[in-house]
C-alpha cells in the first residue's frame, strides 16, 4: 500500500532573485537567475519523501525538456513517477520573485490543466489502496471536487492546500479531511469570516499556517496554536509546500493533528533556511539534528 498519493501541479519554477520587486512599468537589473524543478503537487510530494515517506505522484507534463526534468527530479528523490502523464500542452511554469523580504509568482499551468477526471479513474485503485492523498488547486477544481468524493466514500484520508485560494463548494469543505490555508488564503475561501468561528466550526480539520506565527487549529475543545520558529529567513519559496508534506508524513503515521502540526512547523521553519522550494526542503536526518 502507498503510504501517500499526491494529485497535483508539477511545475519548472524561473526564479528571479532582485533587491526589491519591479513596479508596474519598472525595470530593475536582478542578482541572480535558476531554473528548479517546483509546482506545489511535486514539491509537497518530494516533501514528504525527503521525509521518509512511501510517495506516488500523479500529474501531467508536457512532452518538453521541462518535463523530461521533472520526470528525472521525482526519481531523484523517491517518488514513484509512473502516473505522470505527458500531455497535449506544455509542462507548467511559474515565476517567481525573490526579494529580501519574501516572494511574488505567477504560475502558467499547461498541462496541470490535463489532470481530469479521465485521468483520476485510470488510478482509482490505487487511489483507494492508499493511507492519505495529497491536492492542491493549481489542477483543475472539478478534479479536486472529484477525488475528494472519492475518497470520502471509501474512507481515504484527504488533505487540500487550497492555494491559490478561490471559493470553495461547500462540499468539498465538508468531505475533506484537512484544509490547510495560510493566513490570507482562509479569508479569500471563507469570505472574511472571523477565524476563531471558523476554527470552532472545523475542529481537527482546517489548519492554518500563519507564517512567522506559526500554526493554529481547533482541537475540539479550545483554539490551540503553535508558536513559529525563530530562523534566519532566506528564501520562504516552498514553505508552504514543505509544511504539508511534512504534515502527511505525520498523519499517515498516526501521529496526532496537534504533533502533526507540531513537526510540520519545524520542517517548514528549516526550509526556508535555504534558496530553493525542493532545494530547501530537509531530509529526515536533517530534522533529526536540527534543535
Amino acid at each position: 500500500m502507498n503510504e501517500i498519493v499526491v494529485i497535483g501541479s508539477i511545475n519548472a519554477d524561473l526564479v528571479f532573485v532582485s533587491k526589491t520587486r519591479p513596479k508596474a512599468g519598472e525595470t530593475l537589473i536582478g542578482e541572480e537567475f535558476l531554473t528548479n524543478p517546483g509546482g506545489k503537487g511535486a514539491n509537497q510530494a518530494i516533501a514528504a519523501s525527503k521525509l521518509g515517506s512511501k510517495v506516488s505522484m500523479i500529474g501531467c507534463i508536457g512532452n518538453d525538456i521541462y518535463g523530461k526534468e521533472m520526470i528525472e527530479n521525482f526519481e531523484k528523490f523517491g517518488v514513484d513517477a509512473s502516473m505522470v502523464k505527458s500531455g497535449s500542452l506544455s509542462t507548467g511554469v511559474a515565476g517567481i520573485i525573490i526579494d529580501k523580504d519574501d516572494n511574488s509568482i505567477v504560475v502558467i499551468p499547461g498541462a496541470n490543466n490535463e489532470v481530469d477526471r479521465e485521468l483520476i479513474d485510470k488510478y482509482r485503485d490505487i487511489i483507494l489502496n492508499t493511507k492519505l492523498v495529497v491536492m492542491q488547486l493549481e489542477i483543475p477544481l472539478d478534479t479536486v471536487e472529484y477525488i475528494i468524493n472519492l475518497c470520502s466514500e471509501n474512507n481515504i484520508k484527504t488533505i487540500l492546500n487550497p492555494a491559490p485560494a478561490r471559493k470553495l463548494p461547500e462540499k468539498i469543505i465538508e468531505n475533506v479531511t484537512y484544509i490547510t490555508p495560510n493566513e490570507h488564503e482562509v479569508y479569500e475561501i471563507f469570505e472574511n469570516q472571523n477565524l476563531e468561528d471558523l476554527l470552532a466550526k472545523y475542529p481537527n480539520k482546517l489548519i492554518v499556517t500563519q507564517g512567522a506565527e506559526g500554526v493554529v487549529f481547533h482541537d475540539g475543545k479550545n483554539v490551540r496554536r503553535v508558536s513559529g520558529m525563530v530562523v534566519d529567513a532566506i528564501d520562504t519559496t516552498g514553505a508552504g509546500d514543505t509544511f504539508n508534506g511534512a504534515l502527511a508524513t505525520c498523519l499517515v503515521k498516526n501521529k496526532s493533528v496537534f504533533d502533526s502540526i507540531v513537526y510540520a512547523n519545524k520542517v517548514a521553519a528549516i526550509s526556508i533556511t535555504k534558496y530553493g522550494a525542493q532545494g530547501g526542503m530537509p531530509t529526515m536526518e536533517e530534522v533529526e539534528r536540527w534543535n
